[in-house]
């Protein structure tokens, strides 16, 4: 007879084996929803936009965009896939392994029953223990047979415990199989989708092309427009700076050469306030509710057209017809800034800290209010040619500027 058994180190060998895969796959299905939403956003924030002759660049650049998540998206099932494969592999090894054992346990139970019954009945068993030579012998043979109706018990226990398992299990390998189906299709869906991308990316590139000195020209335009708005806001901070600091001065009697002429003097509630906003570090919200960053901070080779090199001074962040700029921290509205065109740009102080939100159609705001985290600012303004909704956002410590990017939080 096999002896009873039933392997509780393997079933927690199985149970961890399960939840190092899941924890991996959960990331990957992470990362997964959340290209799948950058796609979506591309769609309604950047593709779908007035096609002329002007956006043919922007649009270029956003199929690139779509074309680069895509391939990453596809990556990224891949990888989840493969991960299914090896989890479906080792249920299909489990379950072998299982129902060897489901089988013997099924064998040595029947094996114990027909024994039971070859020993005819319950008076045979009394007889077993009443021709006992002695009262110790009988006790023994008495305990004996307790114990052989208790293991039967537990061996029937153990069968239906180990059927139940491995019923668990085919569910489970059923489910990975399907999972591993619908993301095969999903692969299938995107590489489709990228041929069809790549046929308009091959359209549009064929266009600039005729026209490249042209979009040449007017980028270095943009880029010389944006370099004097970004030379107007750093000398509108430093006049801010020495007004705040003259006004402090007198407030605070504080010499002037205890600070230097490009940071702010601060009071104990600017400094607190300061302080705060440091330790928020990567926590602090957007300044619009939704919205997809199309270009970093820094210095970056234009996405279109080369030879072209492009110093941005904050974040551009597209986001959809009508919405707001919000503040991300307490502050005070420092200035508000007229552009040429006829924008506005809202500068929030907090402590020593400055954040811009520029190319707003118009304000909620004016100079000295108290705002608070959230508080909308002004709508930002929606391009009638590209049909795009842009807000720049730029961030100072006193007037040096600082990457956006690592003070909002991670969407």
């Amino acid at each position: 007879m096999i002896k009873f058994r039933f392997h509780i180190s393997i079933l927690l060998i199985c149970i961890s084996f399960f939840s190092g895969f899941g924890q991996t796959k959960r990331e990957l299905e992470i990362q997964r929803k959340k290209l799948n939403k950058e796609i979506s956003q591309v769609n309604s924030l950047l593709i779908a936009t007035k096609k002329n002759e002007k956006s043919a660049l922007e649009d270029l650049s956003d199929l690139n965009r779509k074309i680069a998540v895509r391939l990453q998206l596809i990556k990224t099932i891949n990888l989840e896939a493969n991960i299914l494969s090896k989890g479906i592999k080792k249920n299909e090894q489990k379950l072998s392994q299982l129902n060897k054992e489901l089988t013997a346990l099924k064998k040595d139970y029947a094996a114990m029953i027909y024994k039971s019954y070859k020993s005819k009945s319950q008076q045979s068993k009394m007889l077993f223990v009443l021709s006992s030579q002695s009262f110790y012998q009988a006790y023994k043979r008495l305990e004996y047979m307790k114990q052989y109706t208790s293991f039967r018990k537990k061996q029937g226990e153990a069968i239906v415990t180990q059927a139940v398992y491995v019923q668990k299990l085919k569910d489970s390998l059923l489910f990975k199989k399907k999972a591993k189906d619908t993301l095969i299709i999903g692969e299938q869906e995107q590489k489709q989708k990228i041929e069809v991308d790549k046929n308009k990316q091959e359209q549009l590139i064929s266009e600039i092309k005729k026209k490249e000195s042209k979009y040449k020209r007017e980028l270095q335009k943009k880029i010389r427009e944006e370099k004097r708005i970004a030379q107007r806001i750093d000398k509108l901070i430093k006049a801010e700076i020495e007004r705040a600091n003259r006004l402090a001065r007198a407030k605070l009697k504080v010499k002037p050469k205890t600070t230097k002429k490009s940071e702010f003097i601060l009071s104990p509630e600017a400094k607190a306030l300061a302080n705060k906003f440091e330790l928020n570090k990567g926590k602090l919200p957007w300044p619009v509710k939704e919205g997809l960053i199309t270009r970093k901070f820094g210095i970056q080779k234009h996405p279109t057209i080369g030879g072209i090199t492009l110093n941005s001074t904050g974040l551009h962040i597209n986001t959809s017809a009508g919405m707001y700029a919000e503040s991300i921290f307490n502050g005070e509205v420092l200035t508000i800034q007229r552009t040429a065109e006829g924008r506005k740009n809202v500068l929030v102080r907090h402590g020593s800290y400055i954040s811009t939100y520029k190319n707003l159609e118009s304000t909620l705001v004016n100079v000295g209010d108290k705002v608070k985290t959230g508080e909308k600012l002004g709508k930002i303004f929606t391009d009638k040619v590209t049909g795009k909704t842009k807000l720049i956002f730029v961030l100072f410590k006193n007037t040096v500027r600082l990457n956006p990017a690592y003070w909002i939080i991670k969407r």
